[in-house]
């Protein structure tokens, strides 16, 4: 008897029983059998469904990510959690899938860049908030420095060690001034 597995992604989920065999790939899920007709999953790749408007996209821009050392499911989950592909809590309902474009991501890179952020923080900033290469760089990124710098008086290397700890503040969109509107992944009361 299988176990029918219809989940798109697994992540870190761990085995009930350290001395449990491996068993084998259920539709292309490993799985290990714990007890009697138990199983648990121990690893799955992330599977991301791309629109075949142009399939070479979706690789240019794997490729765009390559000197971040990331594994190739790394780089599909980065681009489908910041193109709407795989949900996202920081989205909320509201993002439609989309193609990324190899310009408009080496324009978020090169800014990103030009404040003061090597690769190895890029990475950084990517593993903890991979929407960042989604956001909108003329109407979030840019006014959002721009309040940090102006409003806050921060730059610098404060702006760099900012952005490593919170890079959300990069994707804030919203100031609801303390009066909710429940937008609070996006919202400026959280900084």
């Amino acid at each position: 008897m299988y176990l029918q597995v219809d989940l798109v992604a697994y992540n870190n989920v761990l085995p009930l029983s350290l001395n449990s065999s491996y068993h084998g790939v259920i539709r292309g899920v490993r799985t290990s059998l714990v007890s009697r007709n138990k199983w648990i999953v121990l690893c799955s790749t992330t599977q991301v469904e791309t629109s075949n408007e142009d399939p070479k996209t979706w690789e240019e821009c794997k490729e765009a990510l390559s000197c971040f050392d990331f594994s190739v499911e790394e780089k599909d989950k980065i681009l489908g959690k910041a193109f709407g592909h795989i949900h996202s809590p920081y989205w909320t309902e509201e993002r439609v899938k989309e193609n990324p474009k190899v310009e408009t991501l080496n324009q978020i890179l090169e800014f990103l860049r030009s404040l003061g952020l090597s690769d190895e923080d890029l990475h950084k900033v990517m593993k903890k908030f991979p929407e960042v290469l989604g956001c909108s760089l003329e109407e979030e990124m840019k006014p959002n420095i721009g309040i940090l710098e102006n409003q806050w008086g921060i730059s610098g290397k404060q702006l760099k060690n900012l952005l490593l700890r919170n890079p959300k503040v990069l994707g804030y969109n919203v100031d609801c001034k303390g009066d909710c509107i429940a937008q609070c992944t996006r919202c400026w009361v959280r900084f």
